[in-house]
């Protein structure tokens, strides 16, 4: 892959993760400067999740390095934490708290100072579009308000990198439209690596595609080059998902 110019704010080098005889990713290697979305593109099973519960601390590689900002999430982790947040797919939210309790609790859990948290609640408040719904307790909200409501959970600490698994799954199409609307907006002052397998992710919002298959990376390049190539994204995908199916996790598989 060609050198950027820019500073790289989320590396992965040589990255593989074995279970027993099964290699979920192997020799996953890839890097996305300052200032871009990249989406993380690949069929179910492909390994984008491990790659990404990798570069967020997750999990630990059974060989490779990750970096965020250039600090070794598997060395140095909570100062690499500091300058990152992770939207996991579903995550988890206290669904009796509202998302003010939510955001001042996840605030004072990272330490953050009174004026400062409250100035950063009424942010994402805003940026999040959460005004409508701010008392309201977690748990009687809609997918697309608590998907908005994790968002701003990730964004408290104003990380310079983000990571996103699937955020728009389950939503309906004017939720999806809202989330993407966001990350386009987010991705004009952060780096966003954006995990999908549904191609109008990559038209909408990415500047770039990593594209994983049976847990290799197969594609890295722009969605006008995808295009060029196979004429459509859609081409694209069955041409990069036409190979050998690859053997099953054994089960009861320990990690390594």
């Amino acid at each position: 892959m060609a050198a950027e110019s820019a500073q790289l704010m989320i590396e992965a080098s040589g990255l593989t993760k074995i279970y027993g005889k099964f290699k979920a990713i192997t020799d996953v290697s890839f890097a996305v400067p300052k200032g871009q979305v990249c989406a993380f593109l690949g069929p179910n099973g492909a390994g984008k999740s491990t790659t990404m519960k990798i570069l967020t601390g997750y999990l630990t590689a059974t060989a490779g390095t990750a970096r965020i900002a250039g600090i070794d999430i598997h060395s140095h982790r909570m100062q690499a934490l500091e300058r990152l947040g992770y939207l996991p797919e579903n995550g988890p939210l206290y669904t009796e708290m509202t998302p003010l309790s939510l955001l001042r609790f996840f605030g004072r859990a990272r330490g953050m100072e009174s004026a400062r948290l409250r100035t950063r609640i009424a942010e994402v408040i805003r940026r999040c579009a959460l005004e409508a719904v701010i008392e309201k307790p977690i748990g009687k909200l809609s997918k697309g308000y608590k998907q908005r409501v994790g968002m701003a959970q990730v964004l408290l600490h104003e990380p310079d990198v983000l990571i996103m698994d699937e955020p728009t799954t389950g939503l309906d199409p004017n939720q999806i439209s809202e989330v993407r609307r966001l990350i386009r907006e987010l991705g004009q002052d952060k780096t966003v690596l954006l995990s999908t397998h549904i191609l109008q992710e990559v038209e909408a919002m990415a500047d770039r595609v990593v594209f994983v298959n049976l847990g290799r990376i197969v594609y890295d390049g722009t969605p006008a080059e995808m295009r060029e190539r196979w004429n459509t994204l859609e081409q694209a995908f069955h041409a990069l998902t036409r190979v050998e199916t690859p053997l099953a996790e054994p089960e009861g598989a320990q990690a390594q």
